[in-house]
């Protein structure tokens, strides 16, 4: 079977083996779409065809709304996939149960690129953004698509040329957002919302920094009318909402590709891009989704609420993104990542049978994080953690790695732990040293920099800004105790870059240092602290 518009002409042989298909008029809707866009995403990955584009797909089957996507990317997406294919992919469900739900999914309706020497693709964008029609541009770019400075804190060359030269041929990404969002403002100074998807805190304020970093150096510099920056801080102009987005969509699968070749589907095999992403004709994600959004639209926008994603105002998503980011998700993905590599664990779910595993994500998500989380009121975090550690991460048939969500996690901890860390020393209620969790973590990542497992054996640490500076501190380490550990790691242990605290300062140090000093004591040194350490927890409940 091809996945593409011939192809699917067979709709009983798709159905036949199980896909749901597009239940609406597509050729309609892409002319539609063409004609009077309303919403352009940008970054057409993985999450975005597992979630927004299928919430998509979801109501133009309902009738909700009759126009879909259009989807820009980098240009191996759309070369190697998108355009042979149509603009079709398969959206591949794995549920606890083990069953699988099979989407082939239609609403892009069309695919640009905005890399460099695609002028009539950009001219397109263009276009579209002179329409009176246009209602959002969304981004699922990652963080680092916003930085405008490299790692020496300076401006990168791309940015720096396009705050010199405007807005006419810009090669940065941002510098490229800016410019579209000025060809809207010269088609008369039309409203849109810039709708960031990223996971990270307050990404629509990130965007709009961004943004305006360009827009003043324009006007600054005289390449630009004066009043464009007026144009993008102007909130009844142009608005740049705060998200929180919550989907695992892992790389593809193996398994999942081996079931789509079973079912004789053609062309199924994954690519890696030139930046090391891996992007398939099909994505595999979890069935939980959250898509809290600032509701702030001024041209209006399509009624995704029918599609479950929830707006309300900018306190609250802010509320909901921190009840996951430091207490009732991400934290405990930190600490299976971290042990997860240590102890030799290839797959999240796995981790979830170790006793003590499963015991270390329960204290720091029930007994460490609730008590100075924060309600939102529209999720309940109890149930949104009960969610988190009975159904989504113990998934077995979800394919999520700890060597993939260790990454870069010295840019994470200051915001999963240091959050938590500050509302205890706050807490005229609680006690910081009654931490054990959290600070086991911090050790057990001090640990995983020695690139060693407990059996002894050299691995490969994942990719991380900050690994060649922390390596001063970490390679002198060695599996003995005849090594005096917080010597070595002190320096490490005050950067509040790192930790968002100085930990000598919060008192934990010295539990950081106590909880390392036990790691590295020899071969199944991580096993045993980890195991004493939940023992001793165990015991205080009783």
């Amino acid at each position: 079977m091809q996945l593409n518009e011939q192809g699917l002409k067979n709709r009983q042989e798709w159905e036949a083996a199980g896909y749901r298909l597009p239940q609406y008029d597509r050729e309609a809707m892409v002319t539609r779409t063409k004609e009077n866009p309303c919403w352009v995403h940008f970054g057409a990955g993985n999450l975005f065809r597992a979630f927004q584009a299928n919430v998509a797909q979801n109501l133009l089957n309902k009738g909700v709304i009759d126009r879909g996507i259009i989807a820009v990317s980098g240009h191996e997406a759309m070369e190697k996939l998108n355009n042979p294919r149509d603009n079709y992919f398969i959206l591949v469900t794995l549920k606890m149960d083990g069953s699988t739900e099979k989407t082939v999914v239609g609403s892009v309706a069309e695919s640009l690129t905005l890399d460099g020497g695609y002028e009539k693709e950009f001219d397109r964008l263009k276009e579209i953004f002179t329409k009176d029609s246009l209602q959002m541009a969304s981004f699922t770019i990652t963080e680092k698509g916003y930085a405008l400075r490299g790692s020496d804190g300076n401006l990168r060359s791309d940015v720096e040329e396009d705050l010199q030269k405007g807005w006419q041929a810009p090669v940065s990404y941002i510098g490229k957002i800016c410019a579209l969002l000025y060809a809207r403002y010269q088609a008369g100074e039309k409203p849109v919302a810039m709708v960031s998807m990223d996971n990270c805190s307050h990404n629509g304020t990130i965007l709009q920094k961004a943004v305006e970093t360009y827009a003043a150096a324009w006007c600054e510099n005289g390449l630009v009318e004066k009043s464009f920056l007026s144009y993008i801080q102007n909130p009844e102009k142009v608005t740049f909402p705060w998200t929180m987005i919550d989907k695992i969509c892992p790389r593809p699968d193996a398994s999942v590709e081996a079931m789509l070749q079973k079912d004789c589907i053609q062309g199924t095999e994954p690519i890696i891009t030139a930046k090391k992403t891996y992007i398939a004709p099909y994505v595999n994600a979890e069935e939980s989704e959250y898509l809290v959004i600032e509701d702030a639209f001024p041209n209006g926008r399509p009624a995704l609420e029918a599609g479950g994603l929830i707006f309300t105002d900018a306190e609250t998503v802010d509320k909901v993104e921190r009840m996951k980011v430091c207490t009732c998700l991400n934290p405990l993905h930190t600490a299976l990542s971290v042990f997860g590599c240590l102890l030799g664990y290839r797959k999240i779910c796995e981790e979830m049978q170790d006793e003590s595993i499963r015991r270390l994500v329960e204290l720091i998500g029930y007994k460490e994080g609730l008590p100075v989380v924060v309600d939102p009121g529209i999720i309940r975090p109890e149930e949104f953690l009960d969610t988190v550690l009975k159904v989504r991460i113990p998934n077995p048939f979800m394919p999520d790695t700890p060597q993939r969500i260790v990454t870069d996690t010295s840019q994470k901890l200051a915001v999963r732990f240091g959050e938590t860390i500050r509302a205890y020393q706050k807490s005229d209620m609680l006690d910081i040293k009654s931490l054990t969790g959290i600070p086991l973590v911090l050790a057990g990542w001090l640990r995983y920099l020695m690139a060693v497992d407990d059996n002894g054996a050299s691995f490969e640490l994942s990719a991380d800004p900050m690994i060649d500076t922390l390596k001063l501190y970490t390679s002198e380490m060695e599996l003995t105790k005849q090594q005096d550990v917080e010597q070595m790691i002190a320096p490490v242990l005050r950067m509040k870059e790192i930790f968002g605290v100085d930990l000598y300062e919060t008192g934990l140090a010295d539990k950081v240092a106590g909880y390392l000093r036990d790691m590295t004591a020899g071969v199944g040194a991580v096993r045993r602290t980890l195991d004493a350490a939940m023992n001793a927890d165990r015991e205080a409940d009783k």
